[in-house]
């Protein structure tokens, strides 16, 4: 019903030759098909919020606008029969007469029996309740006009009153015969008192009480109890046999707090059970880890994203918190994947647990063989700030993919751990220019001397030559910062060349960027050399040398803006 429902979507917002449309129509018959295989017909009974098969809620839709039972219930359709075959072309003219009936008008000729009555299906049924004399009951009138019961009265008497043991003989006559095991007033005698109002009080409290109680919590309760106190093995088997076939039932259910409340007890029970048996124990241990594997997982997380109806973030945030370490992997790649808000914030904070507590399995992530899973757990590491996470960021780094590299490199500035700012190095000399900027600057500003050899290599040689602006920039400046005092004759020879103010020069670009270095070191010897270029014919050149010499903090700062 979850297909058929996405299905009546489909036709509301695609034409037939969309391929959305088309999957959802070829999804709807694969799913009869597969239903055919186990029964003959579908009989669904249908509610106002709700279509039931025998006697269990299949479908529920409390918004009215968007739910098909509220559509087919409020024209009357109280049941409804799918036959095989139906999928090959009634369903889809089915939806959209489902789909018609949604938008017709109050005022409208047709209504929903109208328009299935001529569709004239063969393999969809249904019954219907004429609603104008649903629940009707007629009345007889008498000549005068006024309604009357029994006879006309009494000889010589009032012509409209009768006997009231009259009335009553002919009332019981008149009246259909009762249902069997329907229960009647009339069968028990009254009390001659009435309950004070604190007993009624009391009396509705208790019922409150009553249907609050969590009737499944309750059971499982005394499952363990018993699990715990009964020593003998065939019991213990039968129990935790009991226990394992619940966990899908809850699942189903959608009792999410139940199934963290069972492995809860698990561990409580292998703390505490006397004469417990290895291979008791062995099944006891597993149970979480079922869960946590990621086929089993898998399903979950998908069930909860499709769902029309989801439970509360805290019997969620009980569930994933009972998850094992080796359930990293399967919800960090299940986060990009996921549609629903709520639900991926729970998964994420889940993840997030798993990955502060177990490193290992933060290493295996890393390693894993999907990109997906590797770009998220880089990502989770960067915000969690995890100190281990480099030592698997490695190889990502040498053969990743650009965004996941430049994710390493936003991780690996954020941990900022000797190991981190050890493969920043190594990211100076990467192909992706992104990568190279981001590595750059942060050492830089971290005053990184073990980059320094790198990064002189770079502003020294031709590795620049083809580079722009932005990243030559970011090079220079990161040499300003390391280099101190000796690299101020190699930034001068740049910005003003060998044989002074009139020698040849480097090109604008290089020569701006000498002086954005020269600006980082700070020293009076700097701040000479960017004195003397202040009217430097380019302009980009002139620019350069006044933020340079405004972040060196001298009067001169004014000379330069005004060049």
């Amino acid at each position: 019903m979850q297909v058929v429902s996405k299905g009546m979507r489909a036709t509301q917002l695609y034409l037939p030759n969309n391929p959305v449309y088309q999957r959802a129509v070829d999804n709807i018959r694969t799913a009869f098909r597969q239903i055919w295989q186990a029964t003959d017909d579908l009989i669904f009974d249908i509610g106002e919020t709700e279509i039931r098969w025998e006697d269990h809620s299949i479908y529920s839709q409390d918004q009215r606008h968007e739910s098909i039972a509220w559509t087919l219930f409020k024209d009357g359709v109280r049941s409804l029969t799918f036959k095989p075959g139906v999928e090959d072309a009634e369903i889809v003219r089915f939806l959209a007469v489902l789909q018609q009936a949604k938008n017709l008008q109050a005022d409208a000729a047709d209504d929903l029996l109208t328009l299935l009555w001529a569709e004239d299906f063969q393999f969809v049924t249904y019954t219907f309740r004429e609603l104008a004399s649903e629940n009707a009951v007629p009345i007889e009138r008498s000549e005068k006009g006024a309604p009357t019961i029994g006879g006309g009265g009494t000889p010589g008497g009032d012509g409209g009153s009768a006997d009231p043991a009259t009335v009553r003989h002919q009332v019981e006559e008149e009246a259909p015969p009762k249902r069997e095991g329907l229960v009647s007033i009339d069968d028990f005698d009254t009390t001659l008192y009435f309950l004070e109002d604190k007993e009624i009080e009391y009396l509705h409290k208790e019922v409150e009480r009553e249907y609050a109680q969590d009737l499944r919590g309750n059971v499982l309760a005394m499952l363990f109890d018993l699990l715990e106190l009964q020593t003998y093995g065939t019991v213990r088997a039968e129990l935790i046999s009991i226990v394992e076939n619940f966990i899908p039932y809850l699942l189903g259910a959608g009792d999410f707090r139940s199934v963290a409340f069972i492995l809860r007890e698990c561990k409580v029970i292998l703390q505490r059970a006397r004469e417990l048996i290895p291979e008791h124990r062995q099944v006891l241990e597993a149970l979480p880890t079922r869960l946590s594997q990621a086929d089993a997982l898998s399903q979950l997380l998908q069930s909860l994203d499709e769902a029309t109806s989801h439970p509360t973030e805290d019997e969620l945030s009980e569930l994933f918190s009972e998850l094992r370490a080796d359930a990293l992997g399967t919800l960090m790649g299940w986060l990009p994947k996921l549609t629903n808000e709520r639900v991926k914030a729970l998964v994420q904070n889940s993840a997030e647990r798993l990955a502060q507590a177990h490193a290992a399995e933060v290493l295996k992530a890393l390693a894993s063989a999907d990109p997906a899973v590797q770009l998220e757990m880089v990502r989770l590491a960067g915000r969690l700030k995890l100190p281990g996470a480099p030592d698997g960021m490695g190889p990502l780094l040498e053969r990743g993919e650009r965004e996941l590299k430049l994710a390493v490199v936003e991780a690996l500035t954020t941990i900022g751990s000797p190991s981190a700012t050890r493969l920043l190095e190594k990211a100076i000399d990467d192909a992706e220019r992104d990568v190279r900027i981001t590595a750059v600057k942060f050492l830089g500003q971290r005053g990184h001397r073990n980059a320094f050899p790198r990064i002189e290599a770079a502003v020294v040689g031709n590795k620049l030559k083809d580079a722009d602006l932005t990243e030559k920039m970011s090079f220079f400046e990161a040499y300003g910062a390391l280099a101190g005092e000796s690299g101020i004759a190699t930034l001068e020879k740049l910005l003003v060349g060998k044989g002074g103010l009139l020698a040849r020069k480097e090109d604008p670009e290089t020569r701006a960027c000498a002086a954005m270095a020269l600006g980082k070191m700070r020293t009076p010897a700097a701040r000479d050399i960017l004195q003397k270029v202040s009217q430097d014919k380019e302009a980009l050149v002139r620019n350069a040398v006044s933020r340079a010499l405004r972040e060196v903090g001298t009067a001169a700062a004014g000379g330069g803006d005004k060049a």
